[in-house]
């Protein structure tokens, strides 16, 4: 069975050069797997360079046995690692199709992943509809943790979430106005010159929530 991972870590803030170092380097470590993505992060707010959070860091993998990333661990301060399935994959990234969709029900714990790349000339106008999402989604029932993903400061965004449930998620992208008006334009307005939206199982979530931006008690509510 293929493993797909979400990796992230919250590094101190002395370390946020060896970080970017180890960035600059995210090739040599991602050889050998099916696909692989090393990620800055956001609250995921704004999406622009002001966004940006130095003290997390993401990857997303898809391999053939589990990955570990002992570089990243030594200068972390904390790191939860995300164990998923993919059951519905709609896009591209990088021009791949990286996740193989098995389309089975789940009944369980969901993360959502939507990473895209902006048209230049539209970007502004993505921005400023980002806003009303945001606020949306913060107070979306069964919203468990959200953040922001970049493959670099402007213009290359996505959004990792996860949700108590399929039916939450659903309820969010179809029942909250600012966010149904954003899907409804994004055909018109041709913000993206790629995109990409994934829906996961959650199999298994192991070391600190907090870093995924977890909220407490969300989980029973």
């Amino acid at each position: 069975m293929t493993d797909v991972t979400l990796h992230v870590w919250r590094v101190p803030r002395r370390a946020v050069g060896s970080a970017m170092l180890r960035m600059a380097t995210a090739r040599h470590h991602l050889s050998g797997l099916r696909f692989g993505k090393f990620l800055g992060t956001g609250t995921g707010r704004t999406f622009g360079p002001g966004d940006a959070d130095l003290t997390r860091w993401a990857a997303i993998t898809v391999s053939d046995s589990p990955v570990r990333f002992p570089a990243w661990d030594r200068i972390a301060q904390a790191g939860a690692r995300v164990d998923l399935e993919p059951l519905i994959s709609r896009g591209t990234w990088s021009g791949r199709e990286p996740f193989a969709p098995t389309g089975r029900r789940h009944d369980g714990m969901v993360l959502a992943l939507t990473r895209a790349r902006l048209r230049p000339t539209r970007a502004l106008r993505f921005w400023r509809a980002v806003p009303a999402v945001a606020h949306e989604v913060a107070a979306a029932p069964g919203l468990l943790a959200r953040f922001g993903v970049g493959e670099a400061p402007i213009a290359w965004q996505g959004t990792v979430s996860v949700w108590r449930g399929a039916a939450d998620l659903t309820a969010f992208a179809y029942r909250q106005p600012g966010h149904r008006a954003a899907i409804a334009r994004t055909p018109a307005d041709r913000w993206y010159a790629e995109e990409l939206f994934a829906r996961f199982a959650v199999l298994g979530i192991s070391g600190d929530r907090s870093v995924l931006g977890w909220t407490p008690g969300r989980e029973r509510t």
